[in-house]
């Protein structure tokens, strides 16, 4: 099975979800930036950014909550949360 950007789907759904004419809450978009570092580069090794860097704490730790998933059901779970969010669009 492709995992991340080598699936034809996880690349369509990447593309189609950067259109939605509504943004999803964050909640959802922190879970789209996780399983989608999950697909792509699998778990998470970065060291964690400081204090001050909200934006950048937040993603890390969304991506950070998906460590251990393996990067084949982390690109299925893309695929169903993006092809869902572009279903309710």
């Amino acid at each position: 099975m492709a995992v991340g950007l080598d699936d034809p789907a996880f690349k369509d759904a990447a593309e189609k979800v950067k259109t939605l004419s509504t943004k999803p809450d964050n909640a959802t978009l922190l879970k789209l930036y996780a399983l989608f570092k999950q697909a792509t580069v699998g778990d998470n090794e970065t060291d964690a950014p400081g204090m001050m860097d909200f934006t950048g704490k937040a993603k890390w730790n969304a991506w950070n909550d998906v460590k251990g998933l393996s990067r084949e059901d982390a690109t299925q779970q893309y695929i169903e949360l993006a092809t869902d969010l572009i279903a309710r669009d």
